[in-house]
């Protein structure tokens, strides 16, 4: 494989040809189907971005951060060549260590994408939980989440200049709350690529505890938290149940608590395991995939949440979303047959 100079440092599975719909959450997975479906979508958005903002940024980081290499931050390096060796990538996407005590980490750029990591999270992370967030940065390349992600950019910076304009601006709320939850999903989507990456599930589960609990770890127990996790979603009334939706209004992130939930019922699903074996989407058949199969798949997945889920606010509105994705999918299948069957 091109620019691969050295095996990884354990024997890891390699997946060889590995679609990103292999781990992808089924919200994210339909979103991103669709996205490809559109030719020229990707240019249109990056025209919109301004065409210079990707060489802008990498010459930002070129002057003010650390590039990542063989003989700087050597076991960085040696994270991403391993997670792209493991997802299959024809190249190592650069890296590179900004100075700035936050705990940060972010993949950028459409065409050749690059990963920044910021100190803090170096200092709050050890070398097996940083592979878990270098593999989840390296599963955002793979999966294109740039593009999504560059929309909500651009209408959330609309959609404050608008804000004098009570109907367009509610408009464009909208939009932007649709793709904050997408961006959510995305987050989780990258967690599972982190894992597979890393094929260490207690260090993914640490690493995500940490960005609750910080570097304390030997006073946290997954268990514990997982059991957290079910105190939140059992909410105590409707009250509590609103205030959850509240809390997540402008949030790109899900909370710490969910994602760790989300990454154990991930693995014990036994989807972790059969990927490893070997079973899963190739992205050669990528091109085949149906819009209307994922719609569908989405639609499965949300309505398995709700089912599972004990919050009394979530079983209020279980009915009118479920109204909702019977018509989504009535209306997708009705543009199923008029073109075909094609997705």
């Amino acid at each position: 494989m091109p620019g691969m100079t050295t095996t990884p440092d354990r024997n890891r599975v390699q997946l060889p040809g590995i679609s990103s719909r292999a781990y992808e959450h089924p919200a994210d997975r339909s979103a991103l189907v669709a996205l490809r479906k559109l030719s020229g979508f990707d240019t249109v958005l990056k025209q919109m971005s301004g065409l210079i903002s990707e060489r802008r940024l990498r010459l930002m980081y070129l002057a003010s951060a650390v590039r990542v290499s063989e003989t700087q931050f050597r076991s960085i390096y040696d994270m991403g060549r391993d997670a792209a060796y493991t997802l299959d990538l024809h190249r190592i996407p650069e890296i590179y260590i900004q100075q700035d005590p936050a705990v940060q980490a972010k993949a950028i750029g459409f065409d050749d994408p690059f990963i920044v990591v910021t100190t803090g999270l170096l200092n709050l992370m050890n070398e097996e939980e940083q592979r878990f967030v270098i593999g989840h940065e390296t599963s955002h390349i793979l999966s294109g989440h740039a593009v999504y992600r560059t929309m909500l950019d651009i209408l959330t910076r609309l959609a404050t200049r608008v804000a004098w304009i009570p109907l367009g601006y509610i408009g464009l709320r909208a939009i932007v709350a649709g793709l904050e939850e997408w961006y959510r999903k995305s987050e989780l989507s990258s967690d599972r690529g982190g894992l597979l990456t890393g094929q260490n599930p207690e260090a993914a589960k640490r690493a995500l505890m940490k960005l609750a609990g910080g570097d304390y770890t030997h006073e946290m127990n997954i268990e514990a938290f997982l059991e957290q996790y079910q105190e939140y979603d059992t909410a105590g009334d409707l009250r509590d149940g609103f205030l959850k939706v509240l809390n997540l209004l402008g949030t790109t992130h899900p909370f710490a608590v969910v994602r760790v939930a989300e990454l154990d019922k991930w693995q014990r699903s036994g989807e972790y395991d059969r990927i490893l074996g070997g079973d899963y989407p190739r992205r050669e058949d990528d091109s085949n995939a149906r819009v209307t199969d994922e719609i569908k798949a989405a639609a499965e997945s949300y309505r398995a949440s709700w089912s599972q889920s004990q919050d009394p606010f979530i079983g209020v509105l279980r009915d009118v979303a479920e109204g909702a994705v019977n018509a989504g999918e009535r209306i997708f299948n009705r543009f199923s047959r008029r073109d075909g069957g094609q997705g």
